[in-house]
C-alpha cells in the first residue's frame, strides 16, 4: 500500500469534508507563515542591538524597541494558537466523521457478502473484528496527522528554506542536505518494517480471535480441565506478539537514530557556512540566529516525522487488510431484481455440486425438489450434506455446479430481500441477540404488535415461562437455557409468518413434553406452506409427503417413509436405530399396558 494509493481510496470518504479541508490548508498556510516572524524577529533584534551599542544608550528608543519586539512575538503567538487550535478542532471533526463514514460503509459491505466470506480462516470473527477496529483507527488517525502535523510542518519547512535561499543560495544548499539523506534512511527503514508489521497485524488478529473463542468455550474449557493449555496457547500467541514488537521498536531506534544524527550534522554545516559568511562580512550577525532558527524550521520533520512515522507506517500495514476486505467483490451477493406477486414457492437443485471456500465437497450431482405446499424431510447421518443443501435453498451460498430453482428461474435471479422476506428459518442452533426475549422474538417481524409477540410464544410455548420470570418479556434473553433460547427462535418463525420455512433440528434442544408442543404448532403452521425439515425425531420425519436420503453429499433414496422403509438400506437402519434407542419396544408395552 503505498501512499499515493491510500489517499485515492480514502478520498472517496474525505471528498465530503472539502470545505473544511480548504479551510484546514488555508490555516496551514497562515500557520506556516507565522512559524517565520521569531526567526526574523530575533535576526531584527540582535542587529538592532548591535548597532544601538555602538552609539550612546537612548532608554526611550530602547523601551520602544523591547516594547514592539515583545508586541510582535505575543501578538505572533496568540494568532499562532488560534490557528493551531483551529487546525486540531478541523481535523478532529473530518477524523470522526470519516470513522464513522467508514464504519458505515464496512458494515453496508460485510452484510453483503456471501456466507462463503465468512469461512475463510482469514475472516473469522475475532479477526475481522480486529481488522475493522484497528483499520478504522489507524486510517483515521493518519488524516489526522496529515492536517495537524504533516502538512504544516512541511510547510513551515518550505517557507523557511524559502526564507534561507533569499538570504543566501549558499546556506540553502547546505539546509537542503538533511532532506534527501533523510529521506533514504526512512525508506530503508520501511523496507525493513514492512514484513514485521505485517507480521505483528496477523499476530494481533490471531490474539483477538483465539481470546474470543476462548471467552466464547469457556464452559467446554472448565468441563476439560483444559485451563492450562488454554494459558499455554496464549501464552504463545503473546509471546510471538512481543518478540515481533520488541524487533520492531529497535529496529525504529537504530534508525531514528541516524535520523537525529543527520538532523545535527544539518545544524553543524549550518551554522559553519553562516559563520564563515558572517567573517567575511557577507552577512550581519543576526544572521547566525536567523539561520538557525529557519534550520530549526526545516528540520522539524526530520525531528516530529520519526514520532508520527511508526503510526503512519502501521497505518499503511491495516490499511491493506481492510480495504482488501471492504473492496472485495469476489464475495458480494449479488443481488437479483426478480420478484413476483404469483408466489409459488416451488424450490429445487438440479445436479448440484457445492463446495466449501475451505475446499471440502459437501455436494455430489444433488437433485431435489421442495414442492408447494407439501413437506420434504432431508434424512442423513451426520456430514451427510443435508444442512449444506439448506444454505443453498436459503441463497447463503451458491452452488459450485449445477441450479438452484426457485418456481422454475434460477435464484440468483430473485431480488434476495424479497426470497428471505418470504422464507422462515430455524436451524439446529440459532442465534440469540443481546436484548430482551420481546426485542428477540419482535426481529422477526419488526412493526409487530405486543399481543403478537405473545400469540407467537405462545405457539412457541415459551409464554408461561415467560410469565413466570420476574422481569417477563423484559428480561435478557441470553441470560435463558438453551431451551428457551431455542423457542424463542420458532416464535420468531411464527411472527414471521412466511410461505416457505426450512427447518434444520427445530426441537433439538427441547424436552419430550415441549417438543410434542412445538411439533404440534409446527404442524398447524405448516399446512398450505412449502417445508423443507431436517430433523433426527422420527415422527417429523415419517409425517413428511417426500424423504430424500443423503449419504456423503449424494442422494441415495427418495420416497416415503413407507417405501423408503420397505426399500431397506440406509433409512432403514436410521428408523430402527431411533427406535432402538428409544426402547420402543418397552415404551409401547408401559403405554399401552
Amino acid at each position: 500500500m503505498s501512499t499515493f494509493l491510500l489517499i485515492r481510496k480514502l478520498w472517496p470518504f474525505v471528498r465530503n469534508y472539502r470545505g473544511s479541508l480548504a479551510l484546514a490548508l488555508f490555516l496551514t498556510t497562515i500557520g506556516a507563515l507565522l512559524a517565520q516572524v521569531t526567526p526574523l524577529v530575533m535576526e531584527y533584534t540582535v542587529n538592532t542591538v548591535q548597532n544601538l551599542l555602538k552609539k550612546p544608550i537612548d532608554k526611550g528608543e530602547v523601551s520602544w524597541v523591547v516594547s514592539t519586539l515583545v508586541a510582535i512575538l505575543l501578538g505572533k503567538e496568540v494568532l499562532s494558537l488560534l490557528v493551531q487550535l483551529g487546525q486540531k478542532f478541523l481535523s478532529d471533526r473530518i477524523r470522526f466523521r470519516m470513522a464513522a463514514d467508514l464504519y458505515d460503509y464496512t458494515i453496508q459491505r460485510i452484510v453483503s457478502y456471501h456466507l462463503s466470506f465468512f469461512a475463510l480462516n482469514q475472516n473469522q470473527t475475532g479477526k475481522l473484528e480486529k481488522r475493522i477496529d484497528k483499520g478504522i483507527e489507524n486510517l483515521t488517525k493518519t488524516v489526522k496527522n496529515l492536517f495537524v502535523d504533516i502538512i504544516p510542518m512541511m510547510a513551515n519547512a518550505a517557507f523557511a528554506l524559502v526564507l534561507i535561499y533569499n538570504k543566501n543560495i549558499g546556506v540553502g544548499l547546505v539546509a537542503t542536505l538533511v532532506l534527501p539523506v533523510y529521506a533514504y534512511i526512512s525508506r530503508e527503514q520501511t523496507n525493513r518494517q514492512k514484513q514485521i508489521r505485517r507480521n505483528i497485524q496477523d499476530v494481533r488478529e490471531n490474539k483477538a480471535n483465539a481470546l474470543f473463542g476462548l471467552l466464547e468455550s469457556i464452559l467446554v474449557v472448565k468441563s476439560f480441565v483444559r485451563e492450562g493449555y488454554e494459558k499455554g496457547r496464549q501464552q504463545d500467541i503473546n509471546r510471538s506478539l512481543c518478540e515481533n514488537e520488541i524487533r520492531h521498536h529497535r529496529t525504529n531506534y537504530l534508525f531514528d537514530g541516524l535520523k537525529s544524527v543527520a538532523e545535527q550534522m544539518g545544524i553543524v554545516l549550518v551554522f559553519v557556512v553562516t559563520i564563515y559568511f558572517v567573517l567575511n562580512r557577507q552577512m550581519s550577525v543576526g544572521a547566525i540566529l536567523l539561520h538557525i532558527m529557519l534550520f530549526n524550521n526545516v528540520s522539524a520533520p526530520v525531528r516530529h516525522l520519526h514520532r508520527i512515522y511508526d503510526e503512519y507506517s502501521e497505518a499503511l500495514v491495516y490499511a491493506e487488510g481492510f480495504f482488501d476486505m471492504i473492496e472485495n467483490n469476489t464475495y458480494l451477493h449479488q443481488r437479483g431484481t426478480l420478484t413476483t406477486t404469483n408466489w409459488k414457492g416451488h424450490f429445487s437443485l438440479r445436479n448440484v455440486d457445492f463446495v466449501y471456500p475451505n475446499g471440502k465437497q459437501a455436494l455430489r450431482n444433488v437433485t431435489l425438489d421442495l414442492e408447494p405446499g407439501k413437506v420434504t424431510a432431508l434424512v442423513g447421518l451426520s456430514g451427510a450434506g443435508k444442512s449444506s443443501a439448506l444454505n443453498l435453498l436459503a441463497g447463503f451460498y451458491d452452488s459450485t455446479q449445477g441450479s438452484v430453482l426457485l418456481d422454475g428461474q434460477p435464484l440468483a435471479s430473485y431480488d434476495s430481500d424479497f426470497v428471505r422476506e418470504n422464507v422462515g428459518l430455524v436451524l439446529q442452533k440459532n442465534h440469540i441477540f443481546a436484548g430482551t426475549i420481546e426485542e428477540n422474538i419482535r426481529y422477526g417481524k419488526l412493526e409487530a404488535t405486543d399481543e403478537e409477540v405473545i400469540e407467537a410464544a405462545r405457539k412457541a410455548s415459551l409464554h408461561d415461562q415467560v410469565l413466570r420470570l420476574p422481569e417477563g418479556y423484559k428480561t435478557e434473553a441470553r441470560s435463558l437455557s438453551g431451551g428457551q433460547q431455542q423457542r424463542i427462535a420458532i416464535a420468531r418463525l411464527f411472527l414471521k409468518n412466511p410461505p416457505v420455512l426450512l427447518l434444520d433440528e427445530p426441537t433439538a434442544s427441547l424436552d419430550a413434553i415441549t417438543t410434542e408442543q412445538i411439533k404440534e404448532s409446527l404442524d398447524a403452521v405448516k399446512q398450505n406452506r412449502t417445508v423443507l425439515i431436517i430433523s433426527h425425531n422420527i415422527s417429523q420425519i415419517m409425517d413428511a409427503d417426500k424423504i430424500y436420503v443423503l449419504e456423503e453429499g449424494e442422494v441415495i433414496g427418495q420416497g416415503t417413509h413407507e417405501s423408503l422403509y420397505q426399500d431397506g438400506g440406509l433409512y432403514r437402519n436410521i428408523i430402527d436405530s431411533n427406535a432402538r434407542t428409544l426402547n420402543i419396544s418397552r415404551l409401547a408395552a408401559t403405554v399401552l399396558g
